[in-house]
């Protein structure tokens, strides 16, 4: 595999990550702002809490009005909250909720077999148990964490 190959797989994996989250509350035409652009702000944010949406902005590369739509949809779902800077009270400080919300809960519990099954356009067993299995080993040992679910 070549880095061109790995970039589209990335892709690729994205795009099927995109696939299989809840629709949320609404659907999605309430909300602006794609669930990829709320994933990498939300992925900042438990990096980095206490954050202000320009130090946000910097550290993702993303527009101001994205990052400031994602932590709208954040705050709403209950997944991070907000604080008065205590250096400056003009701004805001951002960082995960104490309480797993019950969306965040919804979107930690999806199942991606069905968007597999979908892709593949097969639902053979053992298909899905080996592509499960190594995307498990690729989280393992590229994140370094154990996915949830």
């Amino acid at each position: 595999m070549n880095g061109v190959e790995l970039f589209l797989l990335g892709r690729t994996l994205m795009k099927l990550g995109e696939d299989a989250l809840p629709e949320p509350p609404g659907g999605a035409e309430r909300y602006a702002g794609s669930a990829r652009l709320v994933l990498i702000v939300a992925s900042d944010v438990a990096a980095h809490p206490d954050s202000s949406v320009s130090e946000i902005v910097t550290r993702t590369g993303l527009p101001q009005s994205q990052v400031s739509t994602a932590v709208a949809r954040l705050k709403e779902a209950g997944s991070v909250v907000t604080v008065p800077d205590p250096s400056d009270r003009r701004r805001v400080l951002i960082r995960q909720a104490d309480e797993v919300s019950a969306r965040v809960a919804q979107v930690r519990a999806t199942d991606i077999e069905q968007v597999l099954v979908s892709t593949l356009g097969s639902d053979d067993p053992a298909l899905l148990s080996e592509l499960t299995s190594a995307l498990e080993l690729l989280a393992r040992h590229l994140t370094g964490t154990r996915p949830t679910g």
